[in-house]
């Protein structure tokens, strides 16, 4: 339980920085894929014109979603892979010790939990921070809507990409994290 807490509080502290950068970033994502004039000239002159335009609360839209996402899904992913390293420690053993293809499992599937949690929250997210101005009133507001015109599938639409990116990606980030951090043990133990 106490993996599943720090998970979450991880997660509500990186929302107040990732939700301004994620609402930068679909912006000029929808701009780049709508081929119509660009509006912004990168990531900087599109916090610029936000902030102009919209204050604070036009750079921090979507942050309630973001924090629907990260908050659980941070708990979801950290307690996934230690419960995963546990499982798959041999008995008598540390998981601690656990070899590369061990910890590459464990990784893999915390990231996909991850995915099948947060991306319909990210779809919620992601609606809401490149809508207009007053088109939508609240995240409910948004999935409404979806619900309606699109239907409930409407929120896993890329989800197959995510999902087949998220193991291997998760794998790799985690086994160089435990891995570094074995090296790091062994090399420079007071550090």
């Amino acid at each position: 339980m106490q993996t599943f807490v720090a998970g979450m509080v991880s997660g509500a502290f990186t929302t107040l920085f990732i939700a301004p950068g994620e609402r930068i970033k679909c912006l000029l994502q929808i701009q780049q894929a709508s081929g119509a004039e660009v509006k912004y000239a990168g990531p900087v002159d599109c916090a610029k014109q936000i902030y102009r335009n919209s204050g604070a609360k036009g750079v921090f839209k979507g942050s309630v979603a973001t924090f629907i996402r990260d908050v659980p899904g941070n708990g979801v992913y950290f307690l996934t892979y230690e419960l995963m390293k546990k499982t798959l420690t041999p008995e008598g053993g540390s998981s601690a010790n656990l070899g590369a293809g061990r910890t590459l499992l464990a990784g893999g599937v915390a990231g996909m939990m991850i995915c099948i949690y947060a991306f319909p929250a990210d779809t919620l997210k992601s609606r809401m921070q490149t809508a207009p101005d007053g088109h939508y009133r609240n995240l409910r507001h948004v999935f409404t809507t979806l619900y309606k015109q699109e239907g409930l599938m409407s929120l896993y639409k890329g989800f197959s990409a995510a999902i087949i990116r998220s193991f291997p990606a998760n794998a790799a980030c985690l086994c160089g994290f435990e891995f570094a951090l074995r090296f790091l043990n062994w090399a420079a133990p007071s550090l």
